[in-house]
């Protein structure tokens, strides 16, 4: 089963169909009468799939259990086909695509079964996903001609008797969303710090180190009062997916804010801290460069 942990809980909707196709006008007229001898072939069909649904992990090895939230059955009827249309939604970490095939599927089933002693001529056909919404690649914005700098904030690296891990993990992390990126190490010293900001020349800055609760660690309070904006809700999500992981995430002090149209952030400087708080906000935060052009939300 692949590992999810590190997503985070999105509304997530899928829709998949499934066609039945019937021998004749006959048997269409006899289940729109409802007599059918086995039942409501719509009603039955439509209890089956619901079922389906919810089974869909206890069948499939690789499916994770989630919470399915809703679950809607539509019919088309054309001719002699019967179009089936299953829509299934949860806000989870993971998508619902074949929840939605697998109930599309049951329900064809059904009809099967019930059809079969009136019309030995029904086939089922294009079971297929229609649609997916939700998760990263429903929010993803372009990054194209982006720029970010990696600032580590160290002491101990900048002196040479640690070696960074968190600075360059970030930017593995946003060169693999495609941004130019360049990086720097400074002690973390406020005026250091300053003339980072002071300098700007990217789109996106991100500090890494000096976020905690030592004495030291001075990185947000020598940023705070140089930004235009605070990005609230960007802070309170690194800590919040923080926390589901770690405890001791709740002493970060996480910064993330606006100056002259540069995204500015300040993160741990732990490798875990780092993939923590990069996992919590991207690829969203990128919608934000579109809204600095002037486009809305």
């Amino acid at each position: 089963m692949v590992d999810i942990t590190h997503k985070s809980n999105t509304l997530r909707e899928a829709t998949a169909q499934a066609i039945v196709k019937v021998g004749s006008q006959q048997t269409i007229d006899l289940i729109n009468a409802g007599e059918i001898p086995k039942g409501d072939v719509f009603e039955m069909s439509r209890a089956a799939g619901l079922l389906g649904v919810k089974k869909t992990p206890d069948l499939l090895p690789d499916c994770h259990p989630l919470p399915i939230e809703y679950t809607g059955v539509e019919y088309q009827i054309e001719g002699l086909e019967i179009t089936i249309l299953m829509t299934v939604k949860t806000i989870y970490k993971t998508g619902v695509e074949v929840e939605a095939m697998h109930g599309a599927s049951i329900v064809a089933l059904n009809m099967y079964d019930m059809l079969k002693p009136v019309d030995k001529q029904v086939e089922i056909s294009n079971i297929k996903l229609l649609n997916k919404t939700g998760g990263k690649s429903s929010y993803n914005k372009s990054t194209e001609g982006l720029t970010c700098k990696v600032v580590v904030c160290s002491d101990t690296v900048s002196k040479g008797e640690k070696e960074d891990k968190g600075g360059k993990l970030i930017i593995s992390k946003m060169e693999k969303f495609g941004l130019d990126t360049s990086y720097e190490i400074i002690p973390d010293e406020a005026q250091e710090i300053k003339k980072q900001i002071e300098n700007l020349s990217t789109d996106l800055l991100i500090f890494t180190g000096g976020t905690g609760a030592s004495p030291r660690d001075i990185t947000p309070d020598t940023i705070r009062p140089l930004l235009d904006i605070t990005l609230n809700g960007v802070e309170e999500e690194m800590r919040r997916y923080g926390q589901e992981r770690m405890p001791y995430a709740m002493l970060s002090r996480s910064v993330a804010g606006i100056k002259n149209k540069c995204v500015i952030l300040a993160v741990p400087g732990s490798t875990g801290g780092v993939s923590d708080c990069l996992n919590a906000i991207f690829p969203h935060l990128f919608h934000v460069f579109h809204v600095l052009k002037g486009g809305g939300h």
